[in-house]
């Protein structure tokens, strides 16, 4: 083991204080959901003495966000926690066995302009994990390394005109996959809550 479960649990009850979510973009769409429907993602480090965070990319040919760059999850089934819900998804798209997963808790909930709300669940699994996409839902996964994905320096701001107006979002890059949109939020996210690099 390398400390990381341990590290991220003082990170996160410092970093979570009881305070208000750090501001990210202001919502620049014209869009107006009128009713959020309930999702979560499992956001899984590894244990490793430089950890990674463990991503996917969805494939082309799907309805909801092709080709996006996201974390394991999806919605919330009736009765389910999030942080169940995460861990099924987790399953059913990576093969990850929740009895490997280590929760640390729970981050701040996104709403995203897709009409989902989003409990991204931050946890810890073994370095070694057996990783099996499942090719439906999964066209490819990879491992981001925590301290490069989390660094402020390497989020940058990018807008583009959308619904008609200039709609603001982040871009990461980390060698040939850019992860934008609501993932690059989520993480940003993370980086102002856990404050990694302080």
């Amino acid at each position: 083991m390398t400390g990381l479960y341990d590290k991220l649990t003082r990170l996160h009850q410092a970093g979570y204080d009881g305070s208000p979510p750090p501001p990210l973009f202001e919502d620049g769409s014209a869009v107006v959901v009128e009713e959020f429907r309930p999702a979560a993602v499992l956001v899984a480090m590894t244990e490793r003495a430089e950890p990674g965070i463990l991503l996917l990319h969805r494939p082309s040919h799907m309805r909801a966000h092709p080709g996006q760059i996201a974390f394991p999850g999806g919605k919330i089934d009736p009765g389910e926690s999030p942080e169940q819900a995460a861990l099924r998804e987790a399953w059913e798209e990576l093969g990850i066995d929740p009895e490997q997963v280590r929760i640390v808790g729970r981050g701040d909930v996104y709403r995203a302009h897709s009409g989902y709300e989003i409990t991204p669940i931050l946890a810890t699994v073994p370095a070694d994990i057996a990783i099996t996409p499942n090719p439906t839902e999964v066209a490819q996964w990879f491992e981001a390394p925590v301290a490069h994905m989390l660094h402020p320096d390497n989020h940058l701001e990018r807008w583009v005109e959308w619904e008609g107006g200039l709609r603001p979002y982040y871009e990461i890059p980390w060698q040939d996959h850019v992860t934008w949109g609501v993932t690059a939020a989520l993480i940003v996210n993370l980086s102002k809550r856990l404050r990694w690099h302080d």
